[in-house]
């Protein structure tokens, strides 16, 4: 499997998330700096977490224009998979990969903590390894977490079965519990929390390996 994360400055889970794939892929993701815009033809495409160019102006919207992601949009739309966790997803929503927008925690203080998360909306490509209602235990680091829709959004959401994770406590205010979601053609997943970080039982926490199991196993 062919992965890229892409690293921008104020990136800071770029290994976090390079070392789960490897974890469970057995090859280790190209680390390509936002500045090279030659992505190539990988199976993968993550934009990981951290806080890109410091959230100066919004959360992910400097990094949204960094050279790369030009090719990563086009990439995306062309149906390469896409993951984006906690700053990535926060570029995803200001690409308009995503619908929606996050907003700051409605508590106005930055969460970092252990979340469950309830996977509510399969996907071929994210999730072959697990099934609807399974509950993952994962960690959160944000303060702009908060993801909201409106009405209309919402109920299209739900019914293109688009909502892949929701909190099972609501911890920053987000629509409907919303943790994460699918483009229409479920290729593309942002989510806020880290499931990276939980894939390795040294560490005490494993509960997140079967997500990239099943990413590993479609694309390998």
């Amino acid at each position: 499997m062919k992965s890229v994360v892409v690293v921008f400055p104020g990136s800071n889970r770029e290994k976090d998330m390079a070392d789960a794939i490897e974890r469970t892929s057995g090859m280790r993701p190209t680390l390509l700096w936002h500045k090279d815009t030659e992505i190539g033809k990988p199976d993968l495409i993550v934009l990981p977490g951290g806080f890109s160019y410091g959230d100066y102006l919004r959360c992910g919207a400097i990094a949204a224009h960094s050279p790369v992601m030009k090719e990563v949009i086009r990439l995306a739309k062309g149906g390469t998979p896409l993951l984006a966790v906690c700053n990535g997803f926060q570029m995803l929503v200001e690409t308009r990969l995503v619908p929606g927008a996050l907003l700051r925690n409605t508590s106005l203080k930055f969460i970092c903590k252990s979340v469950q998360l309830r996977l509510d909306g399969t996907s071929s490509t994210f999730t072959s390894k697990m099934k609807k209602g399974d509950v993952i235990t994962v960690p959160v680091a944000h303060g702009e977490g908060n993801y909201v829709v409106d009405a209309d959004t919402l109920k299209a959401l739900n019914d293109n079965d688009q909502v892949a994770f929701r909190y099972l406590e609501n911890i920053n205010g987000a629509t409907d519990n919303i943790a994460g979601v699918y483009n229409e053609t479920k290729t593309i997943l942002g989510m806020m929390p880290h499931p990276e970080d939980a894939t390795d039982e040294t560490l005490g926490n494993a509960s997140a390996s079967p997500f990239f199991e099943g990413i590993a196993s479609v694309l390998r």
